[in-house]
């Protein structure tokens, strides 16, 4: 036995001898981190720590180390560990440096870029958003039978596009059955995606902006009846620092953000919706009508290039036999009348769900047409025969409908009298599978 730890001892001696540490892995702190929304003069940093913890992130410009500044958060237990670090008072257009330490042992480092300030200056600046639904890992609470998630390679391949932010259009993470019925396993779902290597780059790759749909707001198909969505939004707000989560008054994960001369509108379409089967009667509600008047408000007041409206559920598509918002036809013609009747421009829709991706055009008569870009999955399932009426659907745009993983991408360029969004998807290799451009000229 003494030979045997001498031996075992030796390794460790030669490393002292040769100058080189134990692996840090084994003293550091862990730390998962996530780069939340940007500003022109804000950075959101979230992070989570495995215990309790003083959480210290120090940055300074790139080209100006001696401008050294410091936050510091104490995580907890109560909170899941995680803290969200607010680094404001930056300048626009910006290249910033961070060193993050836990406890005083360091325990990351990165960068990132402020949004410039372009306004009354210059023309809207080029800008990309990724965007995509359905994320699924695979673990011990998977169904019997063959792996229903893979090609997590897909968030190297976002990652390396290096789109200025990212959109998670829903299902970002699949609660189980053991997991949907306490905030404690809600909790223990979202840390296993923040922890997975396969994540790592990409949740410090671009910044991170998300809604909900069924699968990370509580069982399939899960509505605004769900006892335990209390708990679902407290999980969100802890892992996903978006600028804001609801209004005060009305709860909700729904909120907005800018990106060049774009606007992003994110809706909730799980907290005041109406089951599925209710009878179509007028009250029946997928956003609720507060959500709802707040969306209207914010489109008519918007003065963006490009009005892009994101949500889980799909929007127009007609032949849905699923969850799609034509399964509340009161309140999608109030939303459709309301954009028509103000004439208001720029408009397009993204969502997600349907485990196969297409593009749709909707006509409408006098004025220009709505785009939907429906997008999914990332890893989830794939539909592979999605039908024949999705197939034959009269408003999918040729050669657009995919059966495959994929992610979306949206590009805005040019200069401002011609500014134009470019509509792409992607396979889990990060080609390019189709394009297709929206002239800002076209829609109004």
């Amino acid at each position: 036995m003494r030979r045997r730890a001498i031996l075992l001892l030796f390794p460790l001696v030669l490393l002292a001898f040769l100058g080189v540490s134990r692996p840090a892995m084994a003293e550091a702190p862990r730390l998962s981190l996530m780069h939340g929304p940007v500003e022109q003069s804000l950075f959101v940093l979230w992070a989570q720590t495995r215990g309790a913890g003083r959480v210290a992130v120090r940055y300074h410009p790139e080209a100006d180390p001696a401008r050294l500044r410091q936050l510091e958060r104490l995580t907890s237990e109560e909170g899941d560990f995680t803290a969200v670090l607010r680094l404001a008072g930056l300048e626009p257009g910006t290249a910033y440096r961070y060193r993050v330490s836990v406890d005083g042992t360091e325990a990351a480092e990165g960068g990132f870029r402020t949004r410039p300030l372009w306004q009354y200056r210059t023309d809207p600046p080029e800008a990309t958003l990724a965007f995509g639904s359905c994320s699924y890992l695979n673990d011990r609470f998977d169904r019997p039978g063959t792996p229903w998630g893979g090609e997590y390679g897909i968030f190297d391949a976002i990652a390396a596009i290096r789109p200025d932010a990212m959109l998670w259009l829903g299902d970002n993470v699949y609660l189980r059955e053991p997991e949907w019925t306490s905030l404690e396993g809600m909790s223990a779902r979202y840390r296993a995606y923040r922890e997975e290597p396969a994540l790592a780059g990409l949740w410090r790759g671009t910044h991170h902006y998300a809604t909900w749909d069924d699968h990370d707001f509580g069982p399939n198909d899960a509505d605004g009846s769900f006892i335990h969505k209390g708990a679902s939004l407290e999980a969100f707000r802890r892992y996903w620092p978006n600028p804001a989560h609801g209004l005060p008054g009305v709860p909700g994960v729904f909120t907005q953000f800018s990106l060049a001369d774009a606007e992003v509108f994110v809706l909730d379409d799980r907290w005041y919706r109406y089951p599925n089967d209710y009878p179509r009667v007028p009250a029946k509600r997928l956003y609720g009508a507060a959500q709802l008047e707040w969306l209207k408000q914010a489109l008519l007041s918007s003065r963006a290039t490009f009005r892009i409206v994101a949500a889980g559920t799909q929007f127009w598509n007609r032949v849905s036999r699923f969850e799609s918002f034509q399964n509340y036809p009161d309140e999608a013609r109030e939303l459709l009348d309301w954009i028509t009747e103000r004439r208001i421009p720029g408009v397009v829709f993204l969502s997600g769900d349907r485990h196969f991706s297409q593009l749709l055009r909707l006509e409408r008569p006098g004025t220009y047409p709505l785009h939907e870009f429906t997008s999914s999955p990332l890893t989830g399932g794939v539909a592979t025969n999605p039908g024949d009426n999705e197939r034959t659907n009269p408003d999918l745009v040729d050669g657009t409908l995919l059966t495959q993983r994929s992610f979306g991408m949206l590009r805005l360029s040019g200069p401002k009298a011609a500014r134009v969004l470019a509509l792409e998807a992607y396979d889990a290799a990060g080609r390019l599978l189709w394009k297709r451009e929206l002239k800002a000229a076209e829609l109004r």
